[in-house]
């Protein structure tokens, strides 16, 4: 499985998400480039629709996004930074196209909204490869979907944050699960309600701090955009900031696993976007751009900023981060990171929770199958920092690049329904 791994996450996929994301940034004529007042105002008018965008965020922003940067800037130096920006500017156009279809695909049963990748999948393809073929890659697709938030949506991020803490970690996975299983009985409502306060919090306190740190070292701004832009063009940035796009945003795929910062392309935030009271499929795929310009452009780049200035290379990603906070604005500043560390972590596993529940429900309705999932996603934060970890990086892996390669390639037939 690791040779595979290694052709799936470390040459398949980078190609699909460069090269797919450009072809619709060219059909879309880029127009959340030409158009930024005219997409703002598509995404005020969708009501409803930056709650949904909250939980969106909560399932991409992790500590990933803090520490997996420190991986990247360690992999490929400060050039890898300005890939990682290419990278996301054609993500953006991923993100619109999976949630325009999420939103024109999903159903209404009972007063509640479902949709995502496995709907659109089927009632997409259905007419194209026949019912039973495209019933088969949409269940497919809901499988590996489910797998992800097993793994990389709850056991990797419980994982990493539980070492964070000077308590047993298994201990802290109780009190998690604990705090987990009782968030998500609510459903979607109320992961909405958690995530749409905790999300905008979080974000902008951890974005405050980063701006003060790089406000006292202003002097050093200019040298830092040419070290980023020379750096950028050496071998090592390019390859690590276009395989590393993905490091940049993900603890949570190991250090070495990258994928997307942002999900797009991945297939599951548009479940999020399609559960959303908002009507309007144009104003939920502007709010899908914004999820990439949050999770990246901003966050990312704070990161690594505060990085840059103050960190020391030869330490561990989350050791160099700690010591750029703690250099920058003293211990109490490190010891705050830690804390949103941890809270971003919740706020992920309860969000993915959410999609793989959903995946659960797209394949069967029962209730003891959604039960044993429950339990089991209990279960795993629980033991989390007991169990080998090395098998749950291979499944991840596994998954999370089959998932992305089934959706893409779904995106790109369906390509005349995306306008």
């Amino acid at each position: 499985m690791d040779k595979l791994n290694d052709f799936l996450s470390g040459s398949l996929l980078p190609f699909l998400l460069i090269s797919s994301g450009l072809f619709f940034a060219i059909k879309l004529k880029f127009f959340y480039i030409f158009q930024p007042i005219k997409s703002l105002k598509s995404m005020l008018k969708g009501q409803g629709g930056f709650k949904s965008l909250s939980v969106a965020l909560a399932g991409t922003l992790g500590i990933g996004n803090i520490v997996g940067v420190a991986s990247a800037i360690s992999l490929g130096g400060a050039g890898s930074i300005f890939w990682m920006w290419i990278s996301a500017f054609f993500a953006m156009s991923l993100k619109y196209a999976e949630v325009v279809l999420a939103m024109v695909h999903r159903r209404n049963e009972g007063g509640k909204f479902h949709g995502g990748a496995p709907y659109y999948i089927n009632d997409g393809l259905k007419d194209k490869l026949g019912k039973k073929p495209a019933y088969f890659l949409s269940c497919a697709f809901a499988v590996f979907c489910a797998i992800n938030s097993l793994t990389t949506g709850n056991l990797v991020q419980i994982s990493s944050v539980a070492k964070i803490l000077p308590i047993n970690s298994l201990l802290f996975g109780i009190i998690i699960a604990l705090f987990v299983f009782l968030c998500t009985f609510g459903g979607f409502k109320q992961i909405e309600r958690i995530t749409s306060f905790l999300i905008p919090a979080l974000t902008f306190v951890y974005t405050l701090l980063c701006i003060v740190i790089i406000l006292k070292s202003i002097n050093k701004i200019p040298h830092l955009f040419e070290t980023i832009f020379k750096d950028a063009f050496a071998y090592r940035s390019a390859v690590s900031g276009f395989c590393g796009y993905g490091i940049a945003s993900s603890i949570r795929y190991g250090v070495s696993r990258g994928v997307l910062s942002n999900e797009a392309g991945c297939g599951t935030s548009p479940c999020a976007h399609a559960s959303s009271s908002c009507s309007s499929a144009h104003a939920q795929g502007c709010l899908g751009i914004l999820e990439v310009f949050v999770d990246t452009i901003l966050l990312c780049s704070l990161s690594a900023f505060v990085i840059l200035l103050n960190g020391i290379p030869g330490l561990s990603s989350m050791e160099l981060v700690l010591f750029s906070f703690e250099a920058g604005l003293g211990r109490m500043c490190a010891n705050t990171v830690s804390f949103l560390c941890i809270m971003f972590a919740f706020a992920t596993v309860i969000t993915q929770y959410f999609y793989g529940e959903e995946s659960i429900k797209y394949i069967s309705h029962k209730a003891y199958i959604i039960n044993i999932f429950k339990m089991l996603f209990c279960f795993i934060i629980v033991v989390a920092s007991v169990i080998p970890m090395w098998l749950m990086w291979e499944i991840s892996d596994f998954a999370l690049s089959v998932m992305t390669i089934i959706n893409i390639i779904c995106l790109l037939l369906l390509r005349k329904n995306i306008k």
